[in-house]
């Protein structure tokens, strides 16, 4: 199952993309425009291993162009449902094998994401993020991830000791399964506070890692 939200998508069984062939069904609490090409005839996902909704793209609601709409009109692959359906952890749980990939903005070396805003001040809505990652998490064989860039393009680190004053946790610690950025996957589910700095760490940008070592020494995480 793949599903997601402007930061997210969630996926049911497949391992590459251009391999998933009618395999991967797609939900979200908004469907974006291009998602046609995806979809559409002799595209990658079908929903056919969904069970629920099965052939069945769900959302709850859509932007996009012109041809995205005019492609949506009467489209019978495509549910519009209420956004308390569609973003319940409990109904995204009962996927087996989901995969739910968010971005965020910022991830401290506790594993606290913060996707809702930037240098401490606030940008966008959550969307389904926690939803969609929690639910993932409870699915049988499920898995969550967290996608990031280790820096913003002026090269400040994403993964950091702390979160920028201001931020707001959108993401708790213990609901982060996976963080990846550019560096590699930072596997946090079951892991100690030490574990975890370890991990991030370690997917953080090269010329970050000693500054954050050295922070994460003097604030205990690492000892």
């Amino acid at each position: 199952m793949i599903a997601g939200t402007l930061r997210s998508w969630l996926f049911v069984p497949g391992d590459r993309p251009e391999r998933f062939g009618k395999a991967a069904g797609g939900g979200a609490d908004v469907v974006v425009c291009d998602l046609e090409d995806a979809v559409g005839s002799g595209g990658a996902l079908t929903g056919g291993r969904k069970h629920r909704q099965r052939n069945k793209h769900v959302a709850t609601f859509c932007v996009g162009t012109r041809r995205f709409f005019d492609w949506l009109d009467g489209n019978l692959s495509v549910a519009m449902l209420p956004i308390d359906w569609v973003n319940d952890s409990r109904i995204v749980a009962r996927e087996p094998s989901m995969v739910s990939i968010n971005a965020t903005s910022e991830v401290d070396l506790m594993g606290q994401a913060a996707s809702e805003t930037i240098a401490g001040r606030y940008w966008s809505g959550s969307g389904g993020q926690a939803e969609f990652g929690r639910g993932a998490m409870y699915s049988p064989g499920g898995q969550a991830f967290l996608v990031t860039h280790a820096t913003t393009h002026d090269g400040i680190g994403r993964i950091t000791l702390n979160l920028t004053t201001g931020s707001a946790v959108t993401t708790l610690k213990n609901t982060v399964d996976n963080v990846v950025t550019e560096y590699g996957i930072a596997e946090l589910r079951g892991r100690s506070l030490s574990q975890r700095a370890r991990a991030l760490i370690a997917i953080a940008h090269p010329d970050h890692r000693d500054r954050l070592r050295h922070g994460a020494h003097k604030a205990g995480l690492l000892h």
